[in-house]
């Protein structure tokens, strides 16, 4: 799985609120909640934003709530993969479950810039930052979370498996 755009920075600690804040919660529209993500943190963010591009993270992204519309409003966003220093618990497993794509790259999250030009290879868990020609490793997604997210989420992935079964 590779994928490319452009990396959207933000700091430490954004909670679910600010990802997807409450007002927005009468629905599970994907493409309702990207229109409205990030509304808590910078209203219009979503306007910067293109299919494809790279969501890069400080700190304890999505700590807060466990609201599972906040990795629903990233994917609807059209943002397929997150890049942060490190996750919320929580979030990590509900971003899983909706089909979001999550690397934990610690320290190395400060060398990826706002506009940097990424290009992500979660197999191989290599992020390319093509703006500077640097290269970070992190862990690889592990093949069991790949069949997950391959299936789009947990959802239709026991779905998949009960139709087999």
């Amino acid at each position: 799985m590779n994928y490319a755009g452009k990396a959207h920075k933000v700091g430490d600690h954004i909670d679910t609120d600010a990802i997807i804040p409450a007002r927005f919660l009468v629905t599970t529209d994907p493409g309702e909640l990207g229109a409205n993500c990030m509304e808590g943190l910078e209203p219009g963010w979503i306007k910067r934003v293109a299919q494809g591009d790279v969501l890069v993270a400080g700190e304890n992204f999505g700590c807060g709530s466990s609201r599972e519309h906040a990795p629903i409003a990233l994917k609807g966003a059209g943002i397929p993969v997150v890049i942060a220093h490190s996750f919320a618990r929580i979030f990590y497993r509900n971003g899983f479950n909706m089909g979001l794509i999550l690397l934990e790259v610690g320290d190395d999250a400060a060398r990826l810039h706002d506009g940097d030009e990424l290009v992500v290879d979660v197999d191989a868990g290599r992020i390319e930052n093509r703006t500077t020609g640097e290269t970070i490793d992190c862990a690889p997604v592990p093949p069991f979370m790949k069949e997950i997210l391959n299936k789009g989420g947990l959802v239709p992935y026991v779905k998949a498996k009960l139709a087999a079964a």
